[in-house]
């Protein structure tokens, strides 16, 4: 078994139990008071999700009940990250349920402004590894391209909150601002791999979008473009026939999606995956592992499977990186070890993705897991399995 020592709040569970009830149903929007009024085509409008987005404590409180750690949360929560939840999500919250998974990762919380000892600025050195303004280049064949600051929703967890979440209006749509990014990509023909993300690029409009996307592909040794968003989660409507077929044109393009929690997982965002799927684009999931969010096992497994039967595939659970105002959220290690203890073996390979620790200080991705070799001498290796049983393998 893994030397790692499980703490108190975070005991090996000896089997996975039968999950409850993960929260209460998504309210109708309509049911909502401040909402009853609007037009279904407006409701569907992404531009209208962006234009009305829960900014304010006073909008805020006529969805939700707040409690006073969420009011001074979000009296403090002013310039970057300052609070942006979309109707849509707004529809996810539990009125009453303060521990709500959908509440807990959008609502601003006084915990935010308590920084513990370890927490950092810029835990994973993007900044030091970012040879042109936009880009960050760590591992040797691929790099980061920071499309935007601005996302749908912003995420309490969020790594770059240093980055993202400033609301004064920019001109984000001018190209010419990833020159210096295009051309170091240019010149450097061992990268074959481009992942943009932000923020959140799927914010950006339809025609910035693919001027971005069509200046990387003219470069001839780029082989792979990802993306990275949280868009299918938190604003569904933005996933259009318009958008599908200008993502189309510009096949392959691998899209990963950040889901944390099964209720993220509606009908309305399962209509957007398909969207995706269904246009030949590989989706794949990229999971933050959360304090009373998403740390037990039957909720992880829920995720997972939830997540396989839209057609999205299971890639990263990362340990939540140690950056400022964030402690409230970090569970131990041994948490996300216990998981993937419970996942492996126990359910489809397709449905089990890799736990991942970013290294503090740009160390880049390191994955963690269940010890399952017990020991090995020239030749043999003793294994043990996820039923616990010891097997001996020879070379």
């Amino acid at each position: 078994m893994s030397n790692l020592q499980i703490t108190e709040n975070h005991k090996v569970e000896q089997e996975i139990v039968t999950a409850p009830r993960i929260t209460r149903r998504p309210r109708d929007y309509q049911q909502i008071p401040i909402y009853k009024d609007v037009n279904p085509l407006d409701w569907e409008d992404w531009h209208w999700q962006i234009k009305n987005r829960i900014c304010v404590k006073d909008v805020l409180s006529q969805i939700i009940k707040l409690t006073p750690d969420e009011e001074k949360g979000i009296d403090k929560a002013k310039g970057r990250l300052s609070m942006a939840i979309t109707p849509y999500w707004g529809t996810l919250l539990d009125p009453e349920d303060e521990n709500c998974p959908i509440r807990r990762q959008a609502v601003p919380v006084v915990q935010e402004h308590i920084v513990s000892a370890h927490e950092m600025t810029d835990p994973c050195a993007e900044d030091r590894d970012s040879p042109a303004p936009h880009l960050v280049h760590r591992y040797p064949d691929r790099v980061l391209l920071l499309a935007t600051e601005h996302c749908a929703m912003y995420c309490r967890h969020c790594t770059r909150r240093r980055l993202v979440g400033d609301h004064e209006e920019k001109e984000v749509n001018a190209l010419n601002r990833f020159d210096a990014a295009i051309e170091y990509i240019k010149s450097n023909r061992k990268i074959r791999d481009v992942l943009i993300s932000g923020g959140d690029p799927l914010i950006l409009e339809d025609e910035a979008l693919e001027g971005l996307i069509e200046r990387i592909r003219s470069i001839p040794h780029v082989e792979f473009l990802r993306m990275g968003t949280r868009i299918p989660v938190t604003l569904p409507q933005r996933i259009t026939e318009k958008l599908v077929n200008i993502l189309k044109k510009y096949s392959p393009i691998w899209i990963s999606i950040h889901f944390n929690h099964p209720k993220e997982i509606t009908k309305r965002c399962e209509i957007a995956c398909d969207m995706l799927s269904e246009s030949g684009i590989p989706l794949g999931s990229q999971t933050v592992l959360l304090k009373g969010i998403n740390d037990r096992p039957y909720i992880m497994k829920k995720l997972v499977h939830d997540l396989l039967k839209i057609r999205v595939r299971p890639y990263y659970i990362y340990q939540c990186d140690p950056v400022r105002g964030t402690q409230h959220f970090r569970t131990p290690v041994a948490a996300g070890i216990n998981i993937m203890e419970k996942l492996r073996g126990h359910t489809s390979g397709y449905a089990v993705p890799t736990y991942v620790i970013d290294g503090p200080g740009g160390g880049g991705k390191i994955p963690v897991g269940p010890n399952y070799i017990l020991s090995q001498a020239k030749g043999k290796y003793v294994l043990r399995n996820y039923k616990g049983k010891i097997y001996t393998y020879l070379e």
